[in-house]
């Protein structure tokens, strides 16, 4: 099917649907500049950080939505355009978190990040066709406040880990987790309260 079908009767530009969380094709001019923009300020941080990080939480303020006061987030970083993101005050982020903000993420406060997490909120097709055709879309990801992430923990599309939960190293987290409650594997799934 032509892409133009997808969108007949859809005024919007593809970053219009993109941010209202609808099916886009990723060939929006501005869409592009915003992904250089945020490749640009996140190769920027990686740099100045190790020297001065100081100096480079301006550059850091200026790639993310919001960073809260006393948060740290070590490079590197990798986001698709960081205006999408926003993290809490106090909040550890490891080395080579992968924040793929397509929707947003709402990191809260006084969490843990550990190295090599993935926040992922773009979605595909089913489909074959549609999938064929570079229809993309997005869900938000939202980490309340005070959560631990261990090492390499991936977080999909959609999901919601409520205050205080631990998600354990390695686990793939594809609903949402409930407040205070320790979850691990793959798919995670509660093991215990806390």
């Amino acid at each position: 099917m032509p892409t133009d079908d997808y969108f007949a009767n859809d005024p919007r530009t593809n970053l219009e649907r993109m941010l209202a969380g609808d099916l886009y094709i990723a060939d929006d001019p501005e869409i592009a500049r915003r992904l250089q923009r945020a490749m640009r300020l996140a190769a920027r941080y990686q740099a100045v950080y190790p020297e001065n990080p100081a100096e480079a939480r301006p550059i850091l303020t200026e790639l993310l939505a919001s960073v809260g006061e006393g948060a740290e987030v070590r490079p590197p970083l990798y986001v698709d355009y960081g205006s999408n993101i926003s993290i809490g005050a106090r909040t550890f982020v490891n080395y080579n978190l992968t924040a793929l903000d397509v929707a947003r993420i709402t990191i809260g406060e006084d969490c843990q990040i550990g190295p090599n997490v993935q926040l992922l909120t773009p979605t595909h097709p089913v489909e074959p066709q549609p999938r064929r055709d570079k229809l993309e879309a997005a869900l938000p990801i939202t980490i309340g406040d005070n959560v631990w992430l261990g090492g390499g923990v991936i977080v999909c599309p959609g999901v919601t880990i409520g205050d205080n939960s631990v998600i354990g190293a390695g686990a793939v987290v594809t609903k949402d987790v409930p407040a205070n409650v320790v979850a691990v594997g793959n798919p995670a799934r509660p093991v215990r309260t806390i």
